[in-house]
């Protein structure tokens, strides 16, 4: 399917960047995962970890030859490091780049003034020396970029796929769809998707900018080959997606803490959903000057719905499950109208999972099997108010004897991997 095509993965040591480097190596493409790591470094200075060990990007990449035969390129690269970027464009000249290397987190860049400028310089500094990389060294490459659904905000309109036709005054034009982000960090993606659409107005760059909702799961074929090759599974409340801090708290019996009323209405899509739509992406490029953007996402839940589908799946093993609100600790519409397009990638071919045909063995079971690992600290009341930041928490999550712990204990069950 890829042939011998040379594609560099962005944030290959990330969450979906690492399932999908070894996707796409498996399907024949000649694969350069890049990263600097920073996620790890994030987890040390805030005191998180994931539930599921992770082995360092050498062990996996050896692990996947062991396993595949298959050869996967790793380089340790900071994309904020413009000439080291351009070096590594040009030592490569890949036909296409896939770029998850970004901060993702919304409370993270809420925590204090350093936490979101961090951020947006991680993110926008990046993406633009990605930008001005691929115009001077390989002008027909695709860009595939990870961009978010939370961009958009909630709008008390449809929200279309990145574009929407404007009548006013007796005129009408196409433009951007206009964004209104909740977080510093959704903000620096918003200013990502500008950069892209006027670097593909301006210089003709060929973009796919990919508007994700809210990933679940950590099981794809390629994950699942070793326990060396397994992806990350964040719970905390900096990290943590609110189905993933659902499922680990019923795992230790402690109740689901929605924050606010729990109208708040997200898209969601299985990982493996992902790898599939940015296969199809890859295999299916815009043409020259051509900036398409995709919204990312298979079903939409609120927090209550998402709630009441974590209990149901648990009731059918057995568990009942407790649900409480908690102070909405950001700052957003808790009910409000909700309906985004996402035809795009089902036109291309998507054949999605469901969250209700998969919870059980996407994620509860696997929280289930994990659930030793779990500090109960990261399950206390969220750690960032975005009125206020989030420092003193922060530093409590850091410091706690309970973590020192869990790290250790994380890191024997790393090291035991490698042996």
């Amino acid at each position: 399917m890829g042939e011998s095509k040379s594609v560099i993965v962005f944030g290959a040591d990330g969450y979906i960047g690492w399932p999908m480097a070894m996707h796409l190596s498996k399907l024949g493409y000649k694969v350069v995962a890049v990263d600097n790591l920073s996620r790890r470094s994030w987890d040390l200075e805030g005191g998180t970890y994931s539930l599921i060990p992770i082995a360092s990007m050498e062990t996996r990449v050896a692990r996947w030859k062991t396993e595949t035969g298959l050869d996967i390129v790793w380089r340790n690269l900071d994309m904020c490091d413009a000439e080291a970027l351009d070096a590594l464009v040009a030592e490569f000249m890949p036909e296409a780049v896939i770029h998850f290397a970004e901060q993702r987190s919304a409370p993270f860049s809420m925590i204090s003034r350093e936490h979101a400028v961090r951020t947006q310089v991680n993110n926008i500094v990046g993406n633009l020396n990605l930008l001005y990389s691929l115009h001077s060294i390989v002008p027909e490459c695709h860009l595939i970029k990870l961009g978010s659904m939370g961009e958009y905000g909630s709008p008390n309109i449809d929200i279309e796929e990145g574009y929407i036709t404007i009548e006013h005054n007796g005129r009408s034009d196409t433009l951007p769809f206009p964004k209104v982000p909740h977080s510093f960090y959704h903000l620096s993606k918003v200013a990502d998707s500008q950069n892209i659409h006027f670097a593909s107005r301006v210089w003709g760059l060929r973009a796919t900018d990919l508007n994700q909702g809210v990933v679940y799961g950590v099981q794809t074929e390629e994950t699942a080959m070793h326990p060396e090759l397994f992806t990350r599974f964040d719970f905390d409340s900096i990290w943590g997606t609110a189905l993933n801090r659902f499922c680990v708290q019923a795992a230790v019996a402690e109740p689901l803490t929605i924050y606010g009323r729990g109208g708040q209405t997200r898209g969601y899509l299985d990982i493996r959903d992902t790898m599939a739509c940015i296969t199809l992406t890859l295999e299916n490029p815009p043409n020259m000057g051509e900036c398409r953007v995709f919204n990312q996402f298979t079903e939409q839940f609120s927090l209550n719905e998402l709630a009441s589908v974590v209990s149901a799946a648990r009731e059918k093993i057995g568990l009942q499950t407790d649900v409480v609100h908690l102070p909405n600790p950001r700052v957003e519409a808790e009910e409000h109208y909700y309906n985004p397009k996402h035809t795009a990638l089902l036109d291309l071919g998507l054949k999605p999972h469901f969250l209700s045909d998969t919870l059980l063995t996407s994620v509860i079971e696997i929280v289930e099997a994990y659930k030793g690992n779990v500090d109960p600290v990261l399950l206390e009341v969220p750690s960032v108010d975005w009125r206020t930041g989030g420092n003193e928490i922060w530093e409590k999550y850091a410091n706690r004897d309970a973590f020192k712990f869990n790290a250790e204990k994380t890191a024997k069950l790393v090291e035991s991997l490698r042996r």
